[in-house]
């Protein structure tokens, strides 16, 4: 059976590009192999940096990843300090990485032009993210395509361990790709994520939702006259939530004409609602009971807390600790 391995940072509320980019292919593959899912705390420390914050954010992904259909009867669900021993492993990966391979990272690039300092850990960044995979001996992990560049990174450090210290010694993780939804548009078009300020979240109040969706970016192309479907953010977004005989109509409207923007941004909302809906009940099932995340947080970083020793021990003593 494959092991399956993903993680999410907690660094703000969860929105449709978490959940069609990450969380449903995530929850998809619970039902395929062994699953392994984590908090990732220890990397969201690069922005988020007031304990009560990341503390708070963390408890709300765990509660939305839940709402959203993880089955920690199906996958191993903890949070990512919860297994100090991914930080020892990381220190190891980090003897056999190039500094080179460092400063290509786009992320890194990314957001240090965009104004996040250019800290030592959003620097090495991709080999902690090296050691969440390597410390599993996990076989696949599905990640977006913003990210696949670290997962080529991590099989590339993996490589150089086994080089040095045995061939069998770290298993080399192969990506899993949704490429239809890899990349969900944000209200101006743009990737959709928290640090452009541009998201939808899952779980907003309906009259937040509406005024979101109600404000997505558009032309100034009339009523009556026929729209571009490519590019389209408010088909992009409707397509992910809407059945297949509704997108249709949609498009076919957006070539014909006759239809307005205003029109289209209300049936999106509609749609993004109901489609939400069965979550949300969930979610509020998860609320009224006071201990049940944290439950089931503690119990997923007791298994995979055992799988990470043995990972670690069979480390330790190939590269010559123990």
């Amino acid at each position: 059976m494959s092991r399956i391995l993903s993680g999410i940072q907690p660094s703000g509320a969860l929105h449709l590009g978490n959940y069609f980019g990450m969380m449903q292919p995530a929850i998809a593959l619970q039902e395929r192999g062994e699953a392994f899912y984590f908090i990732a705390d220890y990397h969201a420390l690069t922005s988020v940096q007031n304990a009560a914050r990341l503390r708070e954010f963390t408890h709300g992904v765990a509660l939305d990843f839940l709402a959203c259909g993880l089955n920690p009867a199906r996958a191993c669900f903890f949070r990512q300090s919860d297994v100090p021993q991914v930080t020892e492993l990381a220190w190891i990966l980090s003897n056999v990485t190039p500094v080179p391979m460092l400063q290509n990272a786009h992320s890194y690039k990314d957001k240090t032009a965009r104004g996040l300092p250019a800290s030592a850990g959003l620097f090495t960044y991709p080999v902690l993210m090296a050691a969440d995979i390597l410390l599993y001996d996990s076989d696949l992990v599905p990640v977006g395509r913003d990210q696949k560049q670290h997962l080529e990174m991590t099989r590339d450090i993996a490589g150089k361990i086994n080089e040095l210290y045995g061939a069998d010694l770290l298993k080399l993780p192969a990506p899993v790709i949704q490429e239809t939804t890899a990349v969900v548009p944000g209200l101006d078009g743009q990737k959709m994520s928290k640090s452009y300020g541009n998201t939808i979240e899952i779980f907003l109040e309906e009259k937040a939702l509406r005024k979101k969706v109600l404000g997505l970016k558009t032309d100034s192309t009339p009523l009556e006259a026929p729209k571009l479907t490519e590019d389209s953010t408010i088909l992009a977004l409707y397509r992910l939530v809407a059945s297949p005989a509704e997108v249709e109509k949609m498009e076919n409207e957006f070539r014909t004409g006759g239809v307005g923007y205003g029109e289209f941004k209300h049936r999106l909302f509609a749609a993004i609602w109901e489609y939400f809906a069965p979550m949300r009940a969930r979610r509020a099932e998860l609320l009224a009971d006071a201990g049940a995340v944290e439950r089931v947080l503690r119990a997923g970083a007791e298994r995979a807390r055992t799988v990470a020793d043995s990972t670690l021990a069979r480390v330790r003593k190939a590269v010559g600790l123990r």
